[in-house]
């Protein structure tokens, strides 16, 4: 990553923005982290560019999910269920789906074309997605810097094997957490 943004400097923030626009935890993440590493990112620059191109992103997905709809899913047929799931969401939770859907992976792009669809209003949709996206880019900017320095301090080894731990324990609670919901009630 540090030899990317060595290469092509200010332009990389751009990229950072690109990457953004479509999807990029695992960018950003690096990013951040090699910026702590080395100096050579700042991560309120990309912090800021980051943030506007998922905000942009996610406002061109509405924006087809408004004009296209439904008739965009008969193009897409494996999307449909993903779309109405999301569409069922809105529905539940509202403005909490909207501000937490980029969080969840593989779901981003979908919500916001079921946003557009939903009818919910252009403006207020816009507003939501401004915070959500700030959010979002503060959220893994923050994370990537906080690895980077534990790398530093601790070496890639250690700190890999800590998050390699993390990742299992979330992943066995997620698995007894949906075990406990699926149990039988006597």
């Amino acid at each position: 990553m540090a030899e990317f943004w060595a290469e092509w400097g200010d332009l990389a923030y751009v990229i950072a923005a690109f990457w953004a626009f479509f999807e990029g935890e695992t960018f950003v993440l690096f990013a951040a982290a090699a910026g702590r590493a080395t100096g050579m990112i700042d991560p309120w620059v990309l912090l800021m560019s980051v943030w506007i191109g998922s905000f942009l992103g996610d406002q061109l997905w509405f924006t087809l999910g408004r004009r296209l709809g439904s008739r965009a899913l008969t193009r897409w047929p494996r999307a449909e269920k993903r779309v109405t799931d999301a569409l069922s969401l809105i529905e539940r939770y509202g403005v909490w789906f909207i501000l937490g859907f980029r969080f969840i992976y593989g779901v981003r792009n979908v919500a916001s074309v079921a946003c557009g669809m939903s009818g919910l209003h252009r403006a207020r949709f816009a507003a939501l997605n401004f915070i959500a996206a700030g959010a979002w880019a503060a959220s893994f900017v923050t994370a990537g810097w906080f690895v980077g320095a534990a790398v530093a301090k601790h070496g890639f080894m250690i700190v890999g094997v800590a998050i390699l731990g993390l990742i299992v324990l979330f992943l066995v609670a997620r698995a007894l957490w949906q075990r406990r919901r699926t149990a039988p009630v006597f």
